[in-house]
């Protein structure tokens, strides 16, 4: 049995992992943290990891990029992996995340989805096969109005997987207002929508000439989310310390 603490116990991933868990024979959550304990949950909620006294294999992390360094620092001192799933972290956190890989292990993604860490290694396939082939790339992603961030974390890392394979030189460009050119061959578009409740929907689209081909993701509801985090914790339970992708976890 593997013993989870589930850090963001309350927001709604974390409520969602906690609904497919509980059917789960082969891993349980032992422990929550959040600054709210709504007294729903069958498991004990803390307010701060730090008064966290249940030991548990893996941590799974979806709460505010303000836990993150409490959360490193216990991580570290309790030697219990992380599926790091917080996102706007700051230059100076992800410095810490990255010293503390080499004392625990840590598995971070901008998407914790298994289908569109699968589109990232066919982004990287296509790019590479495209690019040389005189296409341009744009993406296009659309999320729900109470999304505060943009471009989302998954259209950047999109944007870095195509990069990868077309080169270092290529830019990405989010607005191209007042800009009266012709594109450059070496950019990449990137283009947000907000709106309704739209849960999450990627295109990237290497656009050449006479054709235009399209992959995307669409995700119809957060679960997506929840089960790719879970096998994550699954696979980094017992892990020796290091940086983790969800690429590893898909193989």
């Amino acid at each position: 049995m593997i013993r989870v603490i589930m850090h963001g116990a309350n927001g709604r991933i974390g409520q969602t992992i906690t609904q497919i868990l509980a059917g789960d024979d082969s891993m349980q959550i032992v422990a929550g943290v959040d600054k709210v304990d709504k007294g729903t949950n069958p498991y004990p909620v803390f307010n701060d990891i730090s008064e966290c006294n249940i030991s548990a294999d893996v941590i799974i992390d979806f709460s505010n990029s303000s836990a993150v360094d409490g959360l490193i620092d216990y991580a570290i001192a309790h030697d219990t992996p992380v599926v790091l799933c917080t996102t706007g972290l700051s230059e100076e956190q992800l410095s810490k995340v990255g010293d503390a890989s080499g004392k625990v292990a840590i598995l971070r993604s901008a998407n914790m989805s298994i289908g569109v860490n699968l589109l990232m290694k066919l982004v990287n396939e296509a790019a590479g096969v495209l690019g040389k082939a005189g296409f341009d790339t744009e993406i296009v992603e659309k999320h729900h109005r109470h999304k505060l961030d943009a471009p989302s974390g998954t259209a950047l890392a999109l944007a870095d997987s195509a990069k990868e394979a077309l080169g270092d030189d290529y830019e990405y460009v989010y607005d191209r207002t007042g800009r009266r050119m012709e594109r450059p061959v070496k950019e990449i578009g990137i283009s947000a929508v907000r709106g309704g409740s739209i849960v999450g929907d990627h295109d990237v689209i290497f656009a050449g000439t006479d054709e235009v081909i399209t992959l995307s993701h669409t995700a119809y509801s957060r679960s997506v989310f929840a089960k790719g985090a879970i096998e994550a914790a699954r696979f980094l339970s017992g892990k020796a310390p290091g940086m983790y992708s969800m690429s590893d976890v898909i193989g």
